[in-house]
């Protein structure tokens, strides 16, 4: 019995990919992340991050989805809203899986309307959707400590030539500050599509 634990990283960011992680592993080894004490990412400081992602990797198999602020752009340009982008990056990573049964950080706000949307797609699957279930699930935090590293990676490229653009999150001022100042020439990293970008031009 394989399973397959799905996270994402940056979805609510206005600079940078949004990354979907799932970690794959035997049933019966994922006493093995239990061990390793993993946990939401976001409880866990940027160090140990990278450490954690690096044995995570070594005992499990990972499939990463990146979606560019520019595919999102394009997507929300034709109706397709966040949720269902990030639909589509869960469903590549559970095809790409081949487990029995996946455990969903949910992203919607209906559970079960998901799990239905993926067992249609995956009749085969057993598939638990559950919100905050990297709280609950080894397999889960461990997907979510690998997107958050990776999507950490994407940020670090960005920094090196452009600098101080913050955390790329809407509630950052350097963030804020860094859009202002590159709004009339945004660069291909910024999620256009963003109501964060509205609200800047009308206050320009």
């Amino acid at each position: 019995m394989k399973v397959v634990g799905i996270d994402e990283a940056g979805r609510g960011s206005v600079i940078g990919p949004l990354v979907l992680c799932g970690v794959v592993i035997k049933e019966n080894r994922i006493k093995f992340l239990e061990r390793l004490s993993v946990k939401d990412s976001k409880k866990i400081s940027p160090k140990k991050r990278v450490v954690l992602s690096r044995k995570i990797r070594k005992i499990t198999d990972y499939h990463l989805v990146k979606i560019t602020a520019q595919d999102i752009d394009i997507l929300r340009a034709n109706e397709v809203n966040l949720n269902q982008i990030e639909k589509i990056g869960v469903r590549k990573i559970i095809n790409k899986s081949k487990a029995d049964t996946s455990i969903i950080d949910c992203f919607d706000v209906k559970p079960d309307r998901l799990k239905s949307e993926m067992e249609t797609f995956f009749p085969e699957l057993t598939v638990i959707t559950e919100h905050n279930a990297e709280d609950k699930y080894a397999v889960v935090a461990a997907a979510s400590i690998v997107a958050k590293v990776e999507r950490d990676l994407e940020i670090a490229k960005i920094r090196k030539e452009f600098k101080d653009i913050g955390s790329g999150y809407p509630s950052d001022p350097k963030t804020i500050e860094f859009l202002k100042k590159s709004y009339d020439d945004l660069p291909d990293f910024v999620r256009k599509s963003w109501s964060t970008i509205e609200r800047i031009g009308e206050d320009i």
